[in-house]
C-alpha cells in the first residue's frame, strides 16, 4: 500500500509533459472566441441595430447573472458527482448551439412579428442567458479540471499560462474573422449588421467547436486525487473555504482581474472608434495587437518555475504598468491617436502578467483540497460575472448623458467610454496590488521542469 501511495504520489507531482499542457490549454477555446464576441462587439452591435445603451446593458447584465448563479450550480454539482468532460462537453453544446442566436437577430420578433424595444430586450436577454448558463459549465469544468491533472504547482502554472496562451489564440481568431467581415462587406441598414455578427459568430463557433474536438479526444479524465498528501476522502464543505483568509484575498484578486480585463475590452471598440476617431479597422486591430503581446508573454511565463513570490512580484508588475496604460487612455488627445497601438502591447502584456497568475493563485489556494475546488472556481467565477455585470450596467447606464465631442477638438474629454477603458481598470489594478501584498502564498509540490513546454 505505501508503494501504491508512493507511485501514485509522484505521478501527480512530477512535471507535465508538452502534449498534456496544450490538449489542456485547448479545452477552453469556444468559450474564449465567444467570450472576446461578447465583450467586445455586444454592446456595440446591440446600439448600432436600434437599443438604447440602457437596454443593451441590460442584456449583457441578464447574461452576467445567468453566467454567476450556473457558476456556483455547475461547481456544486461538478465537486458532487465529477465528470469534468462530460461538463465540459455539455456546456460546450449549449454553447455552440444559442450563441448565433445572441447575434443572430431577434427570433421573439419574428414569431410575433413585432419589433418593439421591450421585446427586442427580452429576446437578446433570453439568448444571453442560455448562452451564459452553457459557457458557465464549460468554464468551471475547464478551471476545476486543473488542479486534479496534477499537483505539482509549477506545472499549474504552466497549464494556466497554456490556457491563456490559447485565449489570446481565440481572441487573434476573432479579431482576424472581425476584420475580414467588416472589410469585404458594407452595412447600410440593420439587417446588414446583423448579417455581418451573425456570419462572426457562425465562424468562432466553427473555430471554436474544433478545438473542443482536440480537448475531447486528448485530455483523459482526472480522477479526484483523494487520500495523497493528506486530502480528505469526502467532499470539502462550503465553510472551509470561509474560513481562510487566503479565500478572501484571492476572490478579491480574481474578480479585480477580471474586472480589469473585461471593463477595458468592452469599451476598447468604443473608445477608439468614438473617442479617438480612429478607422473602423482599428476596432479589430488594436485589440489584436493586444493579444498577440498576451500570447507572447504567456509562452515565455511557461518557462518560469514558480514560487508564491514570484506569483505576487509578476502580477503587481503587470497591474502596474495597466496603472499607467489607463493614465495614457484618459489624458490621450485624439490628435495622437496612433499611441494607442503603443499602449496596446503594454496593456497585453499586462494581462497576461496578471491573468496568469492571478487564476494560478487559486491553484495555490486549493493546494491538494481536491474536492472542493469546483467549488472554489464556480464561487469566483460567480463574483466575477455579478461584478463584471453591474459595473457595465452603471457606466453604459451614463453613456447617453455623454457629451458629444466637436469632431474637429483635439481636447480630451473624460467620456464614459474613456472613464470605463482608463479609469476603472487601474483604479482596480491598484486596488489588486495592495491585497496581492498582503498574501501568504506558499505552493508546494514544486518540481522543475525538464524542458520547455511551448517554444
Amino acid at each position: 500500500m505505501d508503494n501504491v501511495t508512493e507511485d501514485d504520489d509522484d505521478s501527480v507531482t512530477k512535471p507535465l509533459g508538452r502534449c498534456s499542457v496544450i490538449y489542456y490549454g485547448v479545452g477552453h477555446m469556444l468559450n474564449d472566441i465567444t467570450a472576446s464576441c461578447w465583450f467586445t462587439y455586444l454592446l456595440l452591435f446591440l446600439t448600432d441595430i436600434g437599443l438604447s445603451p440602457r437596454d443593451a446593458a441590460t442584456v449583457m447584465l441578464s447574461g452576467q447573472i445567468a453566467d454567476g448563479f450556473a457558476t456556483i450550480s455547475a461547481g456544486e454539482l461538478i465537486d458532487r458527482f465529477g465528470h469534468f468532460k462530460l461538463w465540459h462537453g455539455a456546456g460546450s453544446v449549449l454553447v455552440a448551439v444559442s450563441f448565433s442566436s445572441v447575434f443572430g437577430g431577434c427570433i421573439p420578433c419574428k414569431i410575433f412579428g413585432t419589433s418593439s424595444s421591450a421585446l427586442r430586450t427580452v429576446g437578446y436577454s433570453t439568448f444571453a442567458a442560455i448562452f451564459n448558463v452553457g459557457w458557465a459549465a464549460t468554464q468551471v469544468s475547464h478551471m476545476s479540471m486543473l488542479n486534479c491533472i496534477t499537483l505539482n504547482s509549477t506545472s499549474r502554472v504552466v497549464l494556466a499560462s497554456c490556457r491563456n496562451a490559447f485565449t489570446m489564440v481565440a481572441n487573434l481568431s476573432l479579431y482576424a474573422v472581425a476584420f475580414i467581415i467588416f472589410g469585404v462587406t458594407i452595412a447600410r441598414t440593420h439587417a446588414d449588421i446583423e448579417n455581418q455578427y451573425r456570419w462572426i459568430a457562425y465562424l468562432s463557433i466553427f473555430i471554436g467547436c474544433c478545438f473542443v474536438g482536440i480537448f475531447q479526444l486528448g485530455t483523459k479524465e482526472p480522477r479526484l486525487k483523494v487520500g495523497v498528501q493528506g486530502s480528505n476522502s469526502s467532499r470539502i464543505a462550503w465553510t472551509y473555504w470561509f474560513k481562510r483568509v487566503l479565500y478572501y484575498q484571492v476572490a478579491l484578486v480574481y474578480v479585480l482581474t477580471r474586472l480589469v480585463v473585461n471593463v477595458s475590452q468592452a469599451y476598447l471598440a468604443f473608445y477608439v472608434i468614438d473617442d479617438l476617431q480612429m478607422a473602423q479597422s482599428a476596432k479589430a486591430l488594436v485589440p489584436a495587437i493586444i493579444y498577440i503581446s498576451s500570447f507572447l508573454v504567456s509562452v515565455i511565463l511557461q518557462e518560469i518555475q514558480w514560487t508564491g513570490r514570484f506569483l505576487k512580484a509578476y502580477y503587481s508588475a503587470g497591474a502596474i504598468i495597466w496603472i499607467f496604460c489607463g493614465a495614457g487612455i484618459l489624458l490621450l488627445p485624439r490628435s495622437m491617436s496612433a499611441f494607442m497601438y503603443i499602449i496596446s502591447i503594454f496593456i497585453g502584456i499586462a494581462n497576461a502578467l496578471m491573468m496568469v497568475t492571478g487564476v494560478s493563485m487559486q491553484s495555490v489556494l486549493i493546494d491538494t483540497d481536491l474536492n472542493g475546488c469546483a467549488f472554489v472556481c464556480g464561487s469566483f467565477s460567480f463574483l466575477d460575472k455579478i461584478s463584471c455585470g453591474l459595473a457595465l450596467f452603471v457606466l453604459q447606464s451614463y453613456q447617453s448623458d455623454s457629451v458629444i465631442q466637436d469632431s474637429h477638438s483635439n481636447h480630451v474629454y473624460i467620456s464614459v467610454t474613456r472613464f470605463g477603458l482608463g479609469l476603472v481598470p487601474a483604479f482596480c489594478a491598484l486596488v489588486s496590488v495592495a491585497v496581492t501584498y498582503t498574501m501568504k502564498l506558499q505552493p508546494a509540490h514544486c518540481k522543475p521542469l525538464m524542458e520547455p513546454l511551448l517554444i
